[in-house]
């Protein structure tokens, strides 16, 4: 079982950061507003939550997501990120963010292969639980739809940047 001492300094800075930009490559997808841009950041944080708690996370799932509570694990994620997006437009953010999620998955299998399907079924079931957070095109609460087009292009290609088959 792999743990944050199987990477290095810099290795273990870019999976904390994929499991950030999981969720923020579906928030660029489709931009919700301020609203809703606040409940897919919280359903990253209940994704983190339930991987801490659960029974079926793995070792390094848990690792991880017991890391980016503390606040050096925080910073490694947030410092990289800061200067990963500055300045960017959301489809280069989403650009940005599947091609980060699909290297730190090359990096698990490399490093950590029997955690490999374990990681990247969670950063894809983080990217879905982004989606469905918050409904996209409607007003005040009412009306769109729960996944835009524009969302569901994301996970699929999510999906196939960690070899995932939807």
């Amino acid at each position: 079982m792999a743990t944050k001492a199987s990477f290095s300094p810099d290795e273990w800075t870019k999976v904390l950061q994929s499991v950030v930009l999981a969720g923020v490559a579906v928030s660029a997808a489709e931009p919700s507003g301020l609203w809703g841009t606040l409940k897919e950041g919280l359903a990253t944080g209940r994704a983190l939550l339930e991987a801490k708690t659960g029974t079926g996370a793995s070792e390094l799932v848990k690792a991880i997501a017991a890391d980016l509570e503390t606040t050096e694990g925080q910073a490694m994620a947030r410092d990289g990120l800061t200067a990963k997006l500055s300045g960017k437009k959301p489809a280069e953010i989403k650009t940005v963010a599947i091609d980060s999620v699909r290297a730190a998955a090359a990096l698990v299998d490399a490093k950590a292969p029997g955690d490999a399907a374990s990681f990247k079924t969670w950063l894809n079931h983080i990217s879905q639980v982004v989606a469905d957070a918050s409904s996209e095109g409607g007003f005040l609460g009412f009306g769109g739809v729960q996944v835009s087009d524009a969302e569901k292009a994301t996970l699929g290609e999510i999906a196939s940047a960690l070899g995932i088959k939807t």
